[in-house]
């Protein structure tokens, strides 16, 4: 079946880090590195600083908060790029401030500072979780102990993790939901709902914080940077506004407050972490960088729990490997050595295959489980017709190779090793079809939705499970697999020269 990719055909060119508005729990303010006079603010300063933002402009941050250039040089100096909260006292107010340093400007975030007693617990509550995760290896079994002592320490009505596939879709593996909130576990929502702009802006920021989806934005002003001639890049911005498609996506699901913890794994974005609430949600930027070293610790734990995987796998793949070389040694032959009754150490044991195909000086060689005679001539013609000269994997066959459909069930999966350097020789493993059917939050086919216009567009309404059965598919390659294969391949070149 065939899905819009919204992700990449839409979603995913939206310049989200040029919003130019903010949400307005805070003020914003962009000053020229050169003599930290204020060139940009936003227009609710009159809110929190009892000064009209027009009169802000060509006004000096020194001035603002009654310090020396020397002064708040060296206060950036030791904060710019660590994303430290710091204290400030602006007109007899103390305030949180955040500094991020740009090309040719500094951008300051201020937020008023009040205590917010849902978090009475602060930092010991999670440096409490911190110490309930070092004891587990199991990766659902930390998942379900974050999700669970996040909820109870934010005293949120929802929180759900996500792992993304290869595709971009997200797949809630852990939740807890009270107060109404729908349950999504085991449910996958399409690329679009957190398309690639999103995404990348998650690496730069460990957290997104939406207090409340009804708030009125707050605008910059001017409009453009005078430094720049453009638009202000707010992309590390915590009070940075939420386009307005998102928001109504919130409504959608029954949300007014979220926050959004990223998961990194080997510098990726593995997951996120979706905490809910059905009323406004407000946590000051001291607390929120709580959540911002939170999600590095459970980052680091995930990623050691995938690598301990990993490794294990790994270090299998190469028993095997070597068990299949010595087999090669000792026979003396290349057949004797892949293909055996010794199912340890043969090469569908290595690659979870369940069929195989040797073509080797003319003839075809058959093991365990493969299409016919018909269907494996053609596709030696095939593979020379594709030149294929290094190791090649699919996991849906008839998606490169229509005539391949009649043999789904046997060889949806697909992996080819060529083993000489002038002939058409090569091994090509089978694996058989999976069937398997995903559960999506709403179709998502009609993750967004146009007007008339072509213009205006709105997320979907309705989150229901949409089911789609996915066929002819096998289980995907793993990338060490396949270099597993690349080392076969290696070897077995040097064994025949």
């Amino acid at each position: 079946m065939h899905k819009t990719n919204f992700d990449s055909e839409f979603c995913g060119a939206l310049p989200i880090h040029h919003i130019n508005t903010i949400q307005p729990y805070g003020i914003i303010l962009v000053i020229d590195k050169e003599d930290y006079s204020i060139v940009q603010t936003t227009t609710n300063t009159i809110d929190h600083l009892q000064i009209d933002h027009k009169d802000l402009i060509g006004t000096t941050f020194c001035d603002l908060c009654d310090q020396s250039e020397a002064q708040i040089r060296d206060s950036f100096a030791v904060r710019v790029g660590k994303r430290d909260t710091y204290t400030i006292l602006i007109a007899d107010k103390t305030f949180y401030a955040l500094v991020h340093e740009m090309e040719a400007y500094y951008i300051i975030e201020l937020q008023e500072q009040t205590p917010n007693k849902k978090l009475s617990g602060g930092l010991q509550d999670i440096k409490n979780l911190v110490t309930a995760m070092e004891g587990i290896n199991d990766l659902s079994e930390l998942c379900d102990l974050v999700v669970s002592e996040l909820k109870e320490m934010l005293g949120i009505d929802g929180v759900m993790m996500y792992k993304f596939d290869p595709e971009w879709n997200g797949t809630v593996i852990s939740e807890e939901k009270s107060n109404g909130l729908e349950n999504y576990l085991g449910v996958t929502f399409p690329a679009s709902d957190v398309p690639k702009q999103a995404r990348d802006l998650y690496l730069k920021n460990p957290l997104r914080l939406i207090p409340d989806r009804t708030y009125t934005p707050a605008r910059l002003y001017p409009v453009i940077n005078p430094l720049t001639n453009t638009f202000s890049d707010l992309s590390p911005c915590h009070l940075r506004g939420v386009a307005d498609v998102h928001r109504e996506y919130m409504k959608n699901m029954k949300m007014v407050g979220s926050m959004s913890i990223r998961v990194i794994h080997n510098g990726s974005l593995w997951g996120l972490i979706s905490c809910n609430h059905t009323s406004a949600y407000h946590l000051t930027f001291d607390e929120s960088a709580n959540f911002g070293l939170l999600s590095n610790v459970i980052s680091n734990k995930i990623s050691s729990i995938i690598n301990a995987n990993e490794y294990q796998f790994i270090s299998q793949l190469q028993t095997t490997r070597n068990a299949i070389v010595d087999k090669i040694y000792s026979s003396g032959s290349v057949t004797k050595g892949l293909f055996h009754d010794d199912t340890d150490a043969s090469l569908l044991t290595l690659l979870r295959a369940t069929g195989a195909v040797l073509y080797s000086g003319g003839k075809q060689f058959t093991y365990g489980e493969v299409p016919d005679n018909s269907f494996l001539d053609n596709l030696i013609l095939w593979l020379q017709a594709k030149n294929i000269d290094k190791v090649y994997s699919t996991h849906h066959l008839a998606g490169v190779m229509q005539e391949s459909s009649r043999f789904s069930e046997i060889a949806s999966g697909m992996l080819v090793i060529p083993i000489s350097s002038n002939a058409p020789d090569y091994i090509v493993c089978f694996r058989p079809e999976v069937i398997k059917t995903i559960e999506w939050g709403g179709n998502p086919n009609q993750a967004i939705n146009f007007e008339d216009d072509g213009i205006n567009y709105h997320p979907r309404h309705s989150f229901k499970v949409w089911q789609e059965t996915v066929n002819q598919v096998a289980q995907p390659w793993h990338e060490q697999e396949i270099q597993i294969a690349s080392t076969i391949r290696s070897f077995l070149l040097e064994f025949k020269s």
